[in-house]
């Protein structure tokens, strides 16, 4: 069985395309119904844990039984995302290390440490930090 460790993006690409391919199922796959399957999937996988606290959760994935819904679900929110970035020429491993990187900045180590604010909640975040503040709170609706 294929793992992280030995398969590449590039080759669940192409599994995902000529699995598509042969269904026929490029006419539905527009950018819009693709990001509705991933949002629609990630729901499923949200229910899971629903009304769930923390040692239920730890519970919930030491079950065989449900640690595997668990994994179908982060399995269909992966197919939308590749299949997404198959189609329309998305670099993903560029992308999230590229995304990485202004994580990086907007959470310095610093100031993120042990925190899970928002970059525009942490004491002298990004906005302080480079010189922008965001003044939408004080214009008029």
């Amino acid at each position: 069985m294929p793992s992280d460790r030995s398969t590449p993006v590039i080759e669940m690409k192409n599994y995902i395309k000529r699995h598509c391919e042969a269904r026929d199922w490029d006419q539905y796959h527009n950018p819009k119904d693709l990001a509705i399957g991933i949002i629609t999937e990630s729901s499923e996988l949200l229910e899971l844990f629903r009304f769930k606290n923390g040692a239920e959760m730890d519970l919930m994935l030491k079950d065989e039984e449900k640690r595997g819904k668990i994994c179908e679900e982060l399995a269909d929110v992966l197919f939308f995302t590749l299949r997404f970035a198959q189609l329309y020429d998305i670099d993903l491993t560029a992308e999230f290390y590229k995304k990485m990187k202004k994580n990086e900045l907007h959470y310095p180590v610093e100031k993120a440490r042990g925190s899970n604010k928002k970059y525009d909640e942490l004491k002298d975040g990004l906005n302080e930090i480079s010189g922008h503040h965001d003044h939408s709170l004080f214009q008029r609706v």
